[in-house]
C-alpha cells in the first residue's frame, strides 16, 4: 500500500514536471524577441571595460539580475491576481523609460562625444568626498544600468509569460515563472560572458601548439574569431541601443489600443506575399515599433529639458 502510494506521488510529480515544462516552452517561445533584446542590450551595456574584469561584471550584473526576478515573479503574481488592471500601465512606463534611456544617450554621445564615457563632477556643495578611481566608477555605473535595464525587461518577459499561462492554477504559475526566470538568467548571461570572452578563446586557439590537422584548424577558427569579435561588438553596441527603441516602441505601440489595431491593419496585407510575407511583416513591424521607440523618447527628453529650464528660470526670480 505505501509503495502504491510512493509511485502516485512520483507519478503526480513527473506530471506536474511535465506540465511545467510544457508552460515553460510555450511561454520561452513567446518571449523570444525580447530574450534576444535582453541579451543585446545586456552585451552592450557590460562592453567596453577592462578584459580581467568583465567576467567580474557579467557576474556582479546576473546577480542583479536574479535580485530582480526574485522581485518580479512574486509581484507580478501578486498583481495580476488583485490588480490586474495595474499590468499594463507598468509595462507602459518601463517601455517609456526605455525610449527615454536609447535617445539620451543617443544625444549625448553625439552633443557631448569629449564627456562620452566620463564621469561628471558632482553637483554638491557639500563637503568634499574622497572619489573612487574613474574606472571604478564607470564600472558601477555599468553595473547599474545594465541591472536597471534588465530589471525592466525581465518584467516584459514575465508579463508576456505570465499571460500564456492565465488559464492555469496560482502554483503551476509560480513554478513556471519560476522556471523561466532561472532559464532566462542563466541563458542571457552564459551567452553574454561567451560573446565578451570570444576573443580571448581565439587568441588561446591561435596559440595551440602541434602540427596536426585538429590543431591547423582550431588556429584557423581562432585567427576567425579574432578578426571576427570587433565587429561582432560593434553590432551589438548597434543592436542594443536598437533594442532599446524596438522594445520600447512595441510596448508603447501595444499599450495604445487604436496605435495597435491600425498597425495591424495596415501591415496586414504583407503577411500575404509569396515567401517572404512574415519577414516583410515582421521588418515593416519592427520598423514602426522603432520609430515610435525613438518619437516617444525625443518627446520625453524635451518635456524632461522643458521642465528643467522652467524649474530653474522659477528659482532664478
Amino acid at each position: 500500500m505505501a509503495g502504491a502510494s510512493l509511485l502516485a506521488l512520483f507519478d503526480d510529480i513527473v506530471s506536474i514536471l511535465d506540465d511545467v515544462a510544457s508552460m515553460s516552452k510555450v511561454a520561452l517561445q513567446k518571449t523570444a524577441g525580447v530574450v534576444g533584446d535582453d541579451l543585446a542590450l545586456n552585451a552592450k551595456q557590460i562592453m567596453g571595460v577592462r578584459v580581467n574584469r568583465e567576467l567580474p561584471i557579467v557576474w556582479a550584473v546576473a546577480k542583479g539580475s536574479l535580485i530582480n526576478k526574485i522581485i518580479l515573479v512574486p509581484a507580478a503574481l501578486l498583481i495580476s491576481y488583485f490588480l490586474k488592471w495595474l499590468v499594463a500601465p507598468l509595462l507602459m512606463i518601463g517601455g517609456l523609460y526605455l525610449c527615454f534611456e536609447g535617445v539620451e544617450k543617443l544625444l549625448h554621445k553625439w552633443l557631448h562625444p569629449d564627456e562620452h564615457g566620463k564621469d561628471h563632477p558632482a553637483d554638491s556643495k557639500s563637503e568634499p568626498v574622497i572619489k573612487a578611481p574613474t574606472a571604478e566608477l564607470d564600472e558601477k555605473q555599468k553595473i547599474r544600468g545594465a541591472i536597471r535595464t534588465d530589471f525592466i525587461l525581465s518584467a516584459e518577459i514575465i508579463v508576456i509569460a505570465l499571460g500564456t499561462m492565465e488559464s492555469q492554477s496560482i502554483g503551476m504559475q509560480s513554478l513556471g515563472l519560476s522556471t523561466i526566470a532561472i532559464l532566462m538568467t542563466i541563458g542571457v548571461y552564459g551567452l553574454v560572458a561567451a560573446i565578451l570572452k570570444i576573443d580571448d578563446l581565439g587568441i588561446w586557439m591561435q596559440m595551440r601548439e602541434g602540427t596536426s590537422s585538429v590543431v591547423r584548424f582550431q588556429q584557423k577558427m581562432g585567427r576567425m574569431l579574432v578578426i571576427i569579435a570587433p565587429y561582432l561588438m560593434r553590432f551589438l553596441a548597434v543592436a542594443g541601443t536598437a533594442a532599446m527603441f524596438l522594445v520600447g516602441g512595441g510596448i508603447v505601440v501595444h499599450g495604445i489600443a487604436p496605435l495597435n489595431h491600425w498597425l495591424e491593419h495596415t501591415f496586414e496585407p504583407l503577411q500575404h506575399i509569396a515567401l517572404v510575407g512574415g519577414f516583410a511583416y515582421w521588418f515593416a513591424e519592427a520598423l514602426f515599433n522603432l520609430v515610435i521607440g525613438v518619437g516617444a523618447g525625443l518627446i520625453i527628453v524635451l518635456v524632461l529639458n522643458l521642465g528643467r529650464k522652467l524649474l530653474s528660470r522659477k528659482h532664478a526670480k
